[in-house]
């Protein structure tokens, strides 16, 4: 026996437990066989993840008792931790997880104007200070605080709450909590992130129009920053078909109000304080997404 193996508890009455799972999984699939095959699949799918637990439990016991520093290299890896936070095992608190979910997003963050600090962490309720945003644009606050969200999501899934305070320094117009009251939780609308992969086909400078979740989105690239707003103009009310960018500036083409797509969607003649409402975007997973607000039932 290893030294490793040595270090190891004795849990008699663990083993007890366990060495009975596969009679209790065998009667299990025979009764869903036999009827009431959904009550007793969800006590299979139960009795399942709690054998998997215990294994991953002294896999991690037994990794770890030969080397500590395994504990770092499995919380590493996406698909181990994820598993390992299902059965309430990863090695790191709450604490460092989301400090390490943050330090992963801040090169996104910096590369777009923003930053973000951890102020609080009282499970599950995390509090944060959100600083800068790109070119002191608050649909991009929206973007990057969306960005930390599924970094802490990720990371720490018994967090429920995540309260964020806007550094106020360099505030546009348009603000930014007016803006991010349209993606979060709010009454009878929310948002859910949608694939949107042809998104990248856009050549720069150029508009496109895109169904995204029965929703009708106008998206802009300018340069390589791609932009998305609901296609719909606030000045005329008409959508944006034949609509035209210049620069920035994207033009109705029905009463020529110019909209900076790069500002918030803010109108750039002075006439009108009428915005654009944006659809945050971000690449998820490798796929560009946008986070689209849908209409539910109350």
């Amino acid at each position: 026996m290893t030294p490793a193996a040595e270090s190891l508890p004795d849990l008699p009455e663990e083993d007890t437990r366990w060495r009975a799972a596969g009679d209790r999984i065998e009667t299990l699939l025979d009764a869903c066989a036999a009827g009431g095959a959904l009550e007793r699949a969800e006590q299979l799918v139960r009795e399942l993840t709690d054998l998997y637990g215990s294994g991953l439990a002294r896999m991690l016991r037994i990794a770890t008792a030969a080397d500590p520093g395994i504990a770092d290299a499995v919380a590493a890896d996406d698909l181990v931790a994820s598993l390992l936070l299902v059965h309430g095992l990863h090695p790191h608190a709450v604490e460092r997880r989301i400090a390490d979910a943050l330090d992963g997003v801040r090169p996104y963050l910096g590369s777009h104007g923003g930053d973000v600090d951890l102020l609080e962490v009282a499970p599950p309720v995390v509090r944060l200070r959100f600083a800068g945003s790109c070119k002191s644009c608050p649909s991009s606050a929206v973007t990057l605080e969306l960005a930390i969200e599924d970094a802490i999501k990720a990371a720490a899934p018994e967090i429920t709450t995540i309260d964020v305070v806007t550094d106020d320094a360099g505030q546009s117009v348009i603000p930014a909590d007016s803006l991010l009251a349209r993606v979060h939780t709010e009454g009878h609308r929310r948002a859910s992130w949608q694939p949107v992969p042809t998104l990248s086909e856009l050549a720069p400078g150029e508009v496109g129009g895109f169904s995204v979740a029965s929703a009708a989105v106008l998206a802009c690239r300018v340069g390589d920053e791609f932009l998305a707003y609901r296609d719909h103009c606030p000045n005329c009310t008409r959508e944006f078909a034949g609509a035209t960018l210049t620069g920035s500036v994207l033009h109705c083409p029905h009463c020529d109000c110019g909209f900076d797509v790069v500002h918030a969607g803010r109108a750039v003649d002075g006439a009108t304080s009428a915005h654009l409402e944006p659809v945050p975007v971000l690449l998820r997973d490798g796929v560009l997404s946008m986070a689209v607000v849908d209409e539910v039932a109350s």
